[in-house]
């Protein structure tokens, strides 16, 4: 496109990211819980459990919503602060029995965790498979 297509509404390297960038709902109440299992009868239903001050943590956030072009139409897209709310990861995990890790991936679906990753893992699950 070249810079003059740049300077005159052509598409940027930050338009091409917004564009793929996901829209995270703010996982804060634990009765938020109870929607994500009703919700998960519907469609597919992801948390990431993230640590705001852990750089693995906002290294794996990056190449996750870089790797995954995921929309609100495939699934519902939950994202945990640890820090501000671990009494909801403890939730998490006796509800869907699935020992906490940081930062952590699960996908809930009917009402269970079909599968979660942590780690670099997050970014080699084969997602389509759930979705």
């Amino acid at each position: 496109m070249g810079v003059f297509g740049n300077l005159f509404g052509g598409k940027t390297n930050a338009t091409k990211s917004e564009e793929k960038r996901i829209q995270w709902i703010p996982l804060e109440q634990k009765d938020q819980l109870d929607l994500i299992i009703e919700k998960s009868r519907i469609r597919p239903q992801l948390i990431f459990k993230h640590s705001t001050t852990c750089g693995i943590s906002r290294m794996v956030l990056g190449m996750f919503s870089d790797n995954y072009a995921l929309s609100e139409q495939t699934a519902d897209l939950y994202i945990l602060d640890l820090h501000a709310h671990r009494s909801i990861s403890n939730a998490i995990e006796a509800q869907f029995q699935v020992i906490h890790q940081s930062p952590q991936l699960l996908i809930i679906k009917n009402g269970k965790a079909l599968a979660h990753a942590s780690h670099g893992g997050i970014t080699e699950i084969e997602l389509s498979s759930y979705l």
